[in-house]
């Protein structure tokens, strides 16, 4: 979704991290903590997963097909009504993260103010990240206005998208793991893990999408002179 619209990265974000490299007796670590067949867990998980593929799926057909600008009469009230679809799926989707950190065990290795302080500055960077991202994108380039055809003049390249590739998702990632860190919640930490995983299937599917958008943009001009 923040995707959409990025710029030059100097370090790449987290999209550089190979994730197949991780060490899988942390999730090993984690599981002993937990129960991942608890129901708040699995309605956490689905929720986590089924979000970007709702708007990714929903805004591809409308790419192709534009039924939902033609049915509401207007790109922009289209895409103003995906994004508040966007906007509930998401509240559901940390109302069920919470839960499932409530009904899990704490973690007493994380319980404690030091731990309290940390999940409190990863909250604080993520609001940055994801408030900053917002309003450098507008609402029609957070919520996929370029698959409705409304395109900016150029790719945003001002703050946050000068120091970090996809900074909306990371930062909706960090405040799930600072979240995650205040409630000292071994559930937590194993689905922001979810998050940031789904964020980078989001991030390979839409990536190649936006870069032709942008390129065909830019070379119009070309074409006609």
């Amino acid at each position: 979704m923040s995707g959409s619209l990025v710029g030059p990265d100097c370090c790449g974000g987290l999209d550089n991290i190979d994730f197949r490299k991780a060490d899988l007796c942390v999730m090993t670590w984690l599981l002993g903590y937990m129960d991942p067949s608890d129901p708040c867990f699995v309605a956490a998980v689905f929720t986590i997963i089924f979000n970007p593929l709702f708007w990714n799926v929903v805004a591809r057909w409308e790419q192709k097909t534009r039924k939902l600008s033609q049915a509401m009469g207007s790109p922009y009230l289209a895409c103003y009504v995906l994004g508040g679809v966007i906007l509930l799926l998401n509240i559901l989707r940390s109302h069920c993260f919470t839960q499932a950190m409530l009904s899990q065990p704490r973690m007493d290795s994380l319980d404690s103010p030091m731990a309290r302080l940390v999940g409190l500055l990863l909250l604080g960077v993520g609001g940055v990240l994801v408030l900053s991202s917002f309003f450098a994108l507008g609402f029609t380039g957070t919520f996929l206005g370029d698959y409705f055809g409304i395109l900016k003049e150029s790719r945003v390249t001002t703050f946050p998208f000068s120091i970090l590739d996809n900074p909306m998702y990371w930062g909706s990632t960090a405040n799930y793991l600072g979240w995650a860190v205040v409630h000292a919640s071994p559930a937590g930490l194993l689905l922001t893990a979810v998050v940031a995983l789904t964020y980078v299937v989001a991030i390979l599917y839409e990536e190649p999408f936006t870069a032709e958008i942008y390129r065909r943009k830019t070379s119009q001009p070309d074409k006609r002179s």
